[in-house]
């Protein structure tokens, strides 16, 4: 959610809020809440998915490839990395959802900003930065040499192959890079709207 838009929102909530009842603010707080907690429940699903697909490609890719070792070593490191990511998905899916309607808002919002925070500012928040190279350059070599239909060291040994991978290298780490940057950019503008509207929530 972009700055102006939050400072839309609460505009609306200031000039509003006379003419409201505590219980009307409190639905239209808990509306705006629910919505921005969807988006992160939605990304972290999205996210969940490509997980899953990812997992499922490694595994058959790997019986296919059985009796290349370089090409099984790649595609087991990341099956592991992957199935990391799987688990935490998960986890952090079912922290996230839920509707606040079971509980106080206040409540709700509190358990989720803290988890987000620790995401997006923790002592981890960038670690992302270093596994995006490596984790990048497994995958596209996992999927460049199966679709080369060749073992993994004659892959490596044809120029073609290794201009190719050479190419490709830099421009998906640009789009990596520049992706995981703009929706980091977006959860925080959308926490900051959550931990300003727990802020409001004290007042009322």
């Amino acid at each position: 959610m972009e700055k102006n838009e939050l400072q839309a929102i609460w505009k609306t909530l200031d000039t509003g809020g006379q003419q409201k009842s505590k219980e009307e603010l409190q639905l239209l707080l808990r509306s705006k809440a629910r919505h921005t907690m969807n988006r992160f429940v939605t990304e972290t699903l999205i996210s969940i998915l490509i997980s899953a697909g990812l997992f499922v490609y490694l595994i058959i890719t790997s019986i296919n490839r059985a009796d290349d070792m370089y090409y099984l070593a790649i595609n087991i490191i990341l099956m592991v990395i992957t199935l990391i990511s799987l688990v935490s998905g998960y986890l952090s899916w079912k922290t996230l959802r839920g509707s606040p309607s079971d509980q106080p808002l206040k409540v709700w919002l509190e358990k989720r900003t803290r988890v987000l925070t620790k995401w997006l500012y923790g002592r981890y928040c960038k670690l992302y930065l270093y596994l995006i190279p490596p984790l990048f350059i497994l995958i596209l070599l996992s999927i460049h040499v199966y679709f080369e239909y060749k073992p993994f060291l004659e892959v490596l040994n044809n120029a073609e192959s290794v201009t190719g991978l050479l190419v490709a290298l830099p421009i998906g780490l640009f789009v990596s890079f520049f992706t995981a940057g703009r929706i980091r950019r977006l959860r925080k503008q959308q926490l900051e709207f959550l931990l300003d509207l727990q802020t409001r929530l004290s007042g009322i």
